[in-house]
């Protein structure tokens, strides 16, 4: 072949690769700007999804445990983590509760459950739950439907009410479901209702603690439109219908107005001594001490 022909082929084919490489850079100048928008598009969708079902299930399903704060840490265009950090109220006195982590990406939300579900403490016949980060222990709800309990029914009044200088939540299950009113005529005025059990999965508990969550919310100042709240926010958590004790509860519930509505049991706080007066009660089937506080002279109690 000629030489000046094997040079012109040469000549050509360098013209075509530096067109290629030059393409190729443009594309990707191009592109790279399009895929981190897209990223951080997906990533946003999934971490406001992710923050709105963490507010959800703190609204209707962690009993007197508020949120502190939120915050996304360790974002990028792929995904990241929220933040949930958590505390009690027990009658004006802050209690650490465990921080939540939960993870996001592209197309999935990842809530911890491994915080939310507390660990379990065994010695003997002793047992109790407890919150795994600050050991404290957690308030069981006794659903009236469920007669046997492995442990039995545990009713902590007695042992609560001798603790001097301090303030307690306290898990209320009735015997029977009442409405509000009933159940605001058999409290002393000096504890707070915090947080109405309204309902849970009727499961066998007879053999080892079944894990169960349990659905309410704080009443506040308007127990009327906390409920209508609380209604909606079960909806919203539950849009796909798959949880059968929510939509059972809705079902049931649907043509009611509060005041009719039936109250499991109650979550109460306040100072020690002022749960005596609801020993050996008759509606109260259980009553299963959660975290506590000692009262120190700088914080007032609530009552």
């Amino acid at each position: 072949m000629d030489t000046s022909l094997k040079d012109a082929l040469k000549k050509a084919k360098r013209k075509q690769l530096l067109k290629i490489v030059i393409t190729s850079i443009i594309v990707v100048l191009i592109l790279l700007p399009l895929l981190y928008k897209a990223g951080n598009y997906f990533a946003a969708k999934s971490s406001t999804k992710l923050h709105e079902q963490l507010f959800l299930h703190n609204k209707i399903a962690e009993p007197n445990i508020q949120i502190d704060s939120q915050v996304t840490s360790n974002t990028s265009m792929f995904g990241g983590n929220i933040v949930t950090n958590r505390s009690k109220n027990i009658n004006g006195y802050l209690v650490q509760w465990s921080t939540l982590t939960s993870s996001y990406d592209w197309l999935r939300i990842h809530i911890d459950y491994n915080e939310l579900i507390p660990g379990s403490y065994w010695y003997g016949t002793e047992f109790y739950e407890y919150d795994k980060q600050t050991k404290n222990k957690v308030a069981t709800f006794y659903h009236p439907s469920i007669q046997k309990y492995f442990d039995g029914v545990q009713n902590d009044l007695g042992a609560i009410s001798q603790m001097e200088n301090h303030v307690a939540e306290i898990a209320i299950s009735f015997d029977r479901p009442y409405t509000l009113q009933e159940i605001q005529a058999k409290l002393p005025d000096n504890l707070n209702i915090v947080w109405l059990y309204m309902t849970s999965p009727i499961v066998d508990e007879s053999k080892g603690p079944a894990g169960v969550q349990v659905y309410g919310f704080d009443p506040s100042d308007s127990p009327k439109e906390a409920y209508n709240s609380f209604i909606e926010a079960l909806k919203k958590y539950d849009a796909n219908g798959d949880n059968e004790t929510i939509q059972k509860f809705l079902n049931l519930n649907k043509n009611k107005q509060f005041d009719e509505v039936k109250i499991l049991g109650v979550m109460l706080t306040g100072q020690t001594q002022n749960f005596k007066v609801l020993e050996n009660q008759d509606f109260i089937r259980g009553a299963s001490v959660g975290a506590t506080a000692q009262i120190v002279p700088y914080i007032k109690p609530k009552k």
